[in-house]
């Protein structure tokens, strides 16, 4: 097992220093013993800090979109799993396209994200006062902004628009920025970090899993591919593909397994250790996902649809890499499943009965262990190498450039077969319109349950075809609504999203 990322603090001194807006007096005597932001950070090693807890707020379990995988069970991709009553009027609703602004998880989602901008900020701010190394100093500034800039682009996903907090003391009252002012400000964040990190092979040890030059380009792509300027988008995936710091794992489950944690095909993931406690490094997301009833491995929620399973090509391993079926057997683990869950869920078409669902889970947040602890030490990955090379193809295909584009998608499938030559053959269409729809495909068996196809078909136009029957609206349900609680707090100065 390669190191494990070792971004791990004392999280009770952190939030205790975000915590406090701090008071100058309190009767007319200075605080003692209290970290106030006025006290923190002022030294070398309190800017280490500071830099780390803005790791820490991307494993908190509200930043996974509120703590559920709403946007796997928003696509095609994913049902809401666990038992049929468990959370059904709080997750439920995602799945079918029923949720409101007043829905449970949005403000939690919401709060969680402005929680790692506000400790990015801190970092940006505060600590370019501190007398301490230049070049560390800038480096901590540009993981920050490499942070803020990927959690705004979270932001921006979900809500469009939304309020840019830059300081650490913003007005009380904030409007809404527009879209494009949202992507200004992390296009300006990545390309600082681009500049300033560090390459990969640049960390050793401690430092793996922090923000780098790749991650930063890589990350540039991805919001140059949702704003459809495949020009840039093309540039930063070839850039982290030339740089050579990168290439696929042998082995596909190895790509967001333990075996490749911190590996060759990361880019960025979310390190975490094996502790039922995000402050104390673990990480909740693949206990919210594990294998529900016998093993005993977690919550069993965002479960693969049966439309998920029918888009793989015979025999491509990827299926067994991204679904777990009752009876299988991982690491020497017997699946059996949850009991109070229907095995196979059938429903009337009006003419026939079909299947609509299939008890199984999501292959790629397993853990080996044989207890829902090490559910909690799954590195979530969020930028993969595979993820980079199809980006790439995308870019270039659209750039009229098929030729190239083939190579980076065909590294992919060579990868896909695994040595089975009678599998996956290299596509060779230079078509622009066929290669776009291959591409797209690829994307989907090759990313499934990692977060990415709701985002693929919204901003493709493709969520309105794929989605109507399962209640989708569009100019709708491209975003979520802002969360109410934030409306009332506002006062009037967020306006809610179109239709909600």
């Amino acid at each position: 097992m390669r190191t494990q990322n070792t971004i791990y603090l004392s999280i009770l001194v952190i939030v205790v220093a975000f915590s406090f807006s701090g008071c100058k007096k309190f009767l007319e005597k200075d605080l003692q013993g209290t970290l106030t932001q006025q006290s923190f950070p002022v030294s070398p090693s309190d800017a280490l800090l500071a830099t780390n807890a803005t790791y820490e707020a991307i494993r908190e379990w509200s930043y996974n979109a509120g703590g559920f995988p709403i946007f796997d069970i928003m696509s095609d991709d994913a049902r809401k799993g666990s038992n049929p009553g468990d959370a059904a009027a709080t997750v439920g609703p995602y799945d079918s396209f029923t949720h409101t602004p007043t829905q449970e998880g949005l403000s939690s989602y919401w709060n969680g994200l402005y929680v790692g901008v506000k400790r990015a900020n801190v970092v940006i701010e505060k600590i370019s006062s501190i007398t301490m190394d230049e070049n560390l100093k800038t480096r901590y500034i540009a993981e920050a902004k490499f942070i803020r800039g990927l959690i705004y682009f979270d932001f921006v996903r979900s809500w469009g628009g939304v309020p840019l907090v830059t300081t650490t003391d913003p007005p009380l009252k904030l409007q809404r920025s527009s879209a494009e002012e949202v992507y200004a400000l992390i296009i300006q964040d990545l390309t600082f970090a681009m500049d300033n990190l560090p390459l990969k092979s640049g960390y050793q040890g401690a430092n793996l899993g922090r923000a780098t030059k790749g991650a930063a380009q890589a990350l540039l792509s991805r919001v140059y591919l949702f704003r459809h300027d495949f020009v840039n988008a093309e540039k930063y995936a070839l850039d982290v593909i030339n740089s050579a710091e990168y290439r696929l794992e042998q082995i596909y489950t190895d790509a967001n397994g333990i075996n490749g944690n911190n590996g060759t095909e990361s880019v960025f993931e979310v390190g975490a250790i094996q502790s039922e406690n995000t402050g104390g490094g673990g990480n909740q997301y693949a206990n919210t996902q594990g294998v529900r009833g016998t093993p005993n491995r977690g919550w069993g929620f965002n479960r693969p649809s049966c439309d998920l399973r029918n888009s793989f090509t015979a025999g491509d391993p990827r299926y067994n890499g991204t679904v777990i079926n009752l009876g299988d057997t991982i690491d020497g683990v017997l699946i059996l499943g949850d009991g109070q869950t229907p095995k196979i869920t059938k429903a009337w078409n009006g003419t026939d009965s079909v299947t609509i669902e299939i008890q199984c889970y999501n292959r790629k947040v397993w853990v080996p262990g044989d207890n829902t602890i090490t559910q909690w030490g799954h590195h979530r990955r969020l930028i993969r190498y595979a993820d980079v090379l199809l980006m790439a193809a995308e870019a270039l295909n659209e750039n009229n450039k098929p030729g190239d584009a083939l190579i980076y998608l065909n590294e992919v499938r060579k990868r896909a077969r695994q040595g089975n030559n009678s599998i996956l053959p290299d596509i060779t269409t230079t078509n622009q319109s066929e290669l776009r729809e291959i591409i797209f495909a690829e994307r989907r068996v090759e990313l499934a349950m990692e977060g990415w196809r709701f985002w693929d078909l919204v901003r493709t136009g493709r969520a309105p075809q794929a989605l109507d029957s399962l209640g989708f609206v569009a100019g709708k349900h491209e975003l979520l609504p802002i969360p109410q609680s934030e409306i009332d707090i506002s006062e009037g100065s967020l306006v809610q999203n179109p239709n909600w």
